[in-house]
C-alpha cells in the first residue's frame, strides 16, 4: 500500500491527480473519475468516506477542473466565471489557473480564494502548443527564471491575502515539463525557485516542449527532481493503468502521479491506480462495450444536467465518444455518426446497433490522446539568449492570455 500525501492543509489519502485538460476536466467528467477512484479504494479508506473533511480530505486524489485564463477572469468574463463553479460533489475544489502576468495571475489567485471558490490552486507552465509558446507562455516561461519567480510569488500572496479574509490556507502548486529541449532543461532551476517562492508541490511531465506528447516519457528527470527539492514532487507521462503508476512511483520516488491522457475514455483507469496505490489491488476493470455505452450514456446525462442544453451537452459528448469506442469493432459509418450525435434519442439508437457483446480489447489500454510528434520549439525572437526576461520580453509575453491546452 502508497501512502498518503499532505500538500498544505489537503490530505491526499491515494496520491493521485486528474490533470486538468482543457475541455474535458469539466464538472460531468470529473465526478465519473472521482467516482470509478473512490470504487477502487482499499476497505479501510473506503470505510472512512462518509467521515472525510470537504475541502481538505481528498480520499481518491485530486480532480483538477480544466485550465482557466487568469486574464478572463480579471475582465469578468461570465463564460470563465461559470467554469469555476465547483461540482457540490467535488470534496476537494482545485482549479488550475493560466497566465503570464504576475500582477494579473496574483489579482486572480485572490478573486478565487476570496470568493471561496477553490480548496487548491495549480499553475500551468507545461503547455507545448505553438500559439502559447511563440509567445513565452507554457513551457517556454520557466527557461526566464526571474519571470516564473516572479509570477509563483505573487499567485502565493495573492493566494494568502484571499485565505487570511476567509480563514484557510490555499495551497498553490504548479506543473513543468523538463525543459525547451534536451539542450534547455529547465526543471531543476524551477523546481528550486517554486520551493523558495511557497509552492506547496510541483508536477513534473517527462517529456519536453520540442516532444510535443511524442514519444516515451522519460521518468528520470522526475527522480532527479525529487532529489533536489524538498517539497513534493508529482510524476507525469505515461500512465495507462495501475502498475504504471506503481512503477513511477517505485521508480522515481514520487510522491503522487498525474494522469491525463490515459483517461480519456477511460474513467475507469482511476479505480485501478486507486487500488493498485491503496492496496485494494482489485482486478482491473476492462468493461465491455454494453458496458462502456452504459457509461456514455451516464456522461451523456451529467453533461445535460451540467450545460442545461442537450443538443449542447451530445456537442460536447461527440471527442468523448470517440475516446470510449477507441480499440472496439465499430464500423466506419457508426462512428461517422456517432461523431455528429445530437440528442439522446439518437445516442440510444445508435449505441444499441452496436455489437454490445465484444469483450474490451487489448488495443483500449494503449496511449490515447493527441501525440502530435516531436518538433522545433516555438519561441520569441532571441528568447533563448538569456533567462533574465528583458522589458520587451515581458511585454511581449504579457499579449499571451489565451487559454492554453494542458501540459
Amino acid at each position: 500500500m502508497t501512502g498518503g500525501l499532505q500538500i498544505g492543509p489537503i490530505n491526499l489519502w491515494t496520491p493521485v491527480v486528474l490533470a486538468p485538460m482543457a475541455g474535458v476536466t469539466d464538472v460531468p467528467f470529473r465526478r465519473l473519475c472521482r467516482q470509478y477512484a473512490e470504487a477502487g479504494l482499499e476497505s479501510g479508506l473506503a470505510a472512512k468516506l462518509d467521515g472525510a473533511e470537504k475541502g481538505v480530505d481528498a480520499p481518491a486524489g485530486l480532480f483538477v477542473c480544466e485550465m482557466i485564463t487568469a486574464r478572463a477572469l480579471i475582465e469578468g468574463s461570465e463564460k470563465t466565471w461559470r467554469m469555476v463553479e465547483p461540482d457540490p460533489e467535488d470534496r476537494v475544489r482545485s482549479v488550475q489557473l493560466y497566465g503570464v502576468d504576475p500582477e494579473t495571475m496574483g489579482k486572480a489567485a485572490q478573486m478565487l480564494v476570496e470568493r471561496d471558490l477553490v480548496d487548491h490552486l495549480d499553475l500551468n507552465f507545461g503547455c507545448p502548443v505553438p500559439k502559447v509558446t511563440r509567445k513565452g507562455g507554457g513551457a517556454a516561461l520557466p527557461w526566464k527564471r526571474d519571470l516564473l519567480e516572479d509570477i509563483l510569488k505573487a499567485v502565493v500572496e495573492g493566494a494568502n491575502r484571499g485565505g487570511a479574509k476567509i480563514g484557510r490556507d490555499i495551497p498553490v502548486t504548479m506543473k513543468m515539463r523538463i525543459g525547451i529541449d534536451d539542450e534547455h532543461q529547465t526543471y531543476l532551476d524551477a523546481g528550486r525557485i517554486a520551493e523558495r517562492s511557497g509552492i506547496a508541490a510541483v508536477a513534473l511531465h517527462g517529456r519536453t516542449q520540442a516532444q510535443y506528447y511524442s514519444g516515451k516519457a522519460d521518468w528520470e528527470p522526475i527522480a532527479a527532481l525529487k532529489d533536489e527539492i524538498s517539497i513534493p514532487v508529482m510524476g507525469n507521462g505515461d500512465i495507462f493503468k495501475g502498475d504504471d503508476a506503481r512503477q513511477m512511483m517505485e521508480q522515481t520516488g514520487c510522491d503522487a502521479v498525474v494522469v491525463g491522457r490515459g483517461c480519456q475514455g477511460r474513467p475507469w483507469l482511476f479505480t485501478d491506480i486507486a487500488s493498485t496505490l491503496s492496496g485494494a489491488d482489485l482486478p482491473a476493470v476492462n468493461p465491455s462495450l454494453r458496458t462502456v455505452a452504459q457509461i456514455i450514456r451516464e456522461h451523456s446525462e451529467l453533461m445535460i444536467d451540467h450545460l442545461g442544453s442537450e443538443f449542447d451537452a451530445l456537442r460536447n459528448m461527440r471527442k468523448h465518444i470517440g475516446w470510449y469506442l477507441r480499440g472496439y469493432k465499430v464500423g466506419g459509418e457508426s462512428r461517422l455518426k456517432l461523431g455528429r450525435v445530437s440528442s439522446m434519442e439518437e445516442l440510444d439508437q445508435l449505441l444499441s446497433e452496436l455489437d454490445l457483446d465484444q469483450p474490451a480489447p487489448k488495443s483500449a489500454e494503449a496511449p490515447r490522446g493527441r501525440k502530435g510528434h516531436a518538433r522545433r520549439p516555438h519561441l520569441p525572437d532571441g528568447w533563448l539568449d538569456s533567462q533574465v526576461v528583458s522589458v520587451e520580453e515581458r511585454a511581449e509575453v504579457a499579449l499571451n492570455e489565451s487559454v492554453a491546452d494542458g501540459g
